[in-house]
């Protein structure tokens, strides 16, 4: 369908960043943001996972190791009167 829009300074900015960054036509990079605004609960993104390794504590231990760090800092806190 063609119909005219007339866009808001800051819309046509923002359209104009996406047509360079995704190397999309006008035409394309309208309708993608339109189509985002359209559906919000299902973004046009993927985050990318990448591996980290092998733990290096023990993850069923990380909420108490966590604690304990912490319970460290505060009494070196309190010995030293900070």
């Amino acid at each position: 369908m063609r119909t005219t829009v007339t866009q808001a300074p800051e819309v046509e900015a923002a359209i104009r960043h996406m047509m360079e960054e995704r190397g999309l036509s006008f035409k394309e990079a309208l309708n993608s943001a339109v189509r985002a605004g359209l559906n919000p609960g299902r973004p046009d993104f993927h985050t990318p996972t990448r591996s980290v390794g092998e733990p290096t504590v023990p993850l069923d231990r990380a909420l108490a190791l966590a604690g304990e760090l912490g319970n460290a800092v505060i009494r070196r806190e309190l010995s030293t009167g900070r």
